[in-house]
């Protein structure tokens, strides 16, 4: 244990002994228990490190911290259980945390103090893609940071109660011409998946058409992977019967035809993965039906705010999503970790700047 102040910090090492912890605590949709029993059960091969942060005086819980380490190029880093699967990392936050702007440094300077006081000798502390508020509270964690450091975004389309009003305002995109061309199939039709056995079905379409479709673009496909497809099929078993994952495709006698994975909490449903079956099937858009479809369908469950993940395609300006800032922090925790941290800080700096930041792209791949 460390403490700094008031605030003192405990790592535990084992995420099953931690997810008890603030059960009824803010967090986002990627730090749900589902996702992250998921998570670290697949991800095994790194090693979990939470942070328990609590106020000294009292024992009582603060913030926790669902993280990992590993070794990267001799390097000992600590970050959160993300690996690209996650749109937002976060800590989850007490309910009755008071966070002013004292007490966010206060936090965020004790958890790196406590981590460069383990045994471990940690070298560098990454933070990525946090939002700057976590269930209508600060995040602390981006107090050593600059709000829209990093070079990922979320997309989000907030809507009112009327769906109507919001296909007007795509109706360039002519989803119900595309829906009209779809249902011209026999047995045509949208589902999301009802039983844990229907959405393995689905995800193991959605794993075979999104592999082609990478393939075709050249590009390295990996959530068909041991690891990565136990996590989704994980995710799924826990959380569709009550709604949280949502599983979704087009289907008509032929073929499933497209499919969509998302997550939702409360009023707030992130669109994850996105597949199709390829050009023969081009004449109704498929990914951008299924994608719209999936949104009108968690609209009428009470939605109103849509994330479509991170990655600034041009669909998702089609759908009318604004972009929301996320912020990455790195600290070094020993000197061998400071080049990596100053790399980082050079590179977040660059993307206030685009112009310079596309040279220094160039240079860095001449220099390989």
């Amino acid at each position: 244990m460390s403490s700094t102040s008031n605030i003192a910090v405990d790592f535990l090492r084992d995420w099953r002994q931690a997810a008890s912890r603030l059960s009824a605590g803010h967090r986002t949709a990627f730090q749900h228990g589902y996702w992250l029993d998921a998570w670290y059960e697949a991800f095994h091969d790194f090693a979990p490190l939470i942070a328990i942060i609590s106020d000294a005086a009292t024992g009582k819980d603060i913030a926790m911290v669902p993280m990992i380490s590993h070794i990267r190029r001799d390097i000992r880093i600590v970050e959160f259980a993300d690996l690209g699967v996650s749109d937002n990392n976060a800590p989850i936050l007490a309910s009755d945390a008071a966070l002013d702007a004292a007490a966010m440094d206060a936090i965020s300077l004790a958890l790196v103090e406590a981590l460069r006081a383990l045994p471990d000798r940690f070298d560098l502390l990454r933070l990525k893609k946090m939002p700057a508020q976590v269930g209508g509270k600060p995040n602390p964690l981006v107090a050593f940071g600059r709000i829209g450091s990093s070079s990922l975004n979320g997309n989000v389309v907030l809507m009112g109660d009327d769906y109507e009003n919001y296909q007007a305002s795509i109706k360039r995109m002519q989803m119900p011409r595309c829906w009209r061309v779809f249902s011209r199939h026999q047995g045509a039709r949208f589902e999301i998946a009802a039983d844990v056995a229907r959405a393995h079905e689905l995800l193991d379409v959605m794993d075979v058409q999104q592999q082609a479709r990478m393939r075709k673009l050249g590009s390295r496909f990996v959530l068909n992977d041991d690891a990565h497809a136990q996590f989704y099929r994980e995710v799924a078993r826990q959380g569709v019967a009550e709604g949280y994952a949502v599983v979704a495709a087009l289907v008509c006698d032929e073929a499933v035809i497209a499919t969509s994975f998302g997550i939702r909490q409360g009023a707030t449903y992130y669109l994850l993965r996105i597949s199709h079956g390829g050009d023969s099937w081009s004449s109704c858009s498929p990914g951008l039906l299924v994608a719209e479809r999936t949104m009108a369908a968690m609209h009428a469950a009470g939605v109103r705010r849509f994330d479509l993940s991170i990655g600034n395609q041009d669909y998702k300006r089609r759908f009318g999503a604004e972009r929301v800032p996320l912020t990455d922090v790195s600290v070094a925790l020993t000197w061998r970790g400071a080049p990596f941290a100053w790399r980082d800080h050079a590179a977040q700096g660059l993307r206030r700047y685009p112009a310079a930041a596309a040279l220094a792209a160039r240079a860095i791949r001449k220099m390989r």
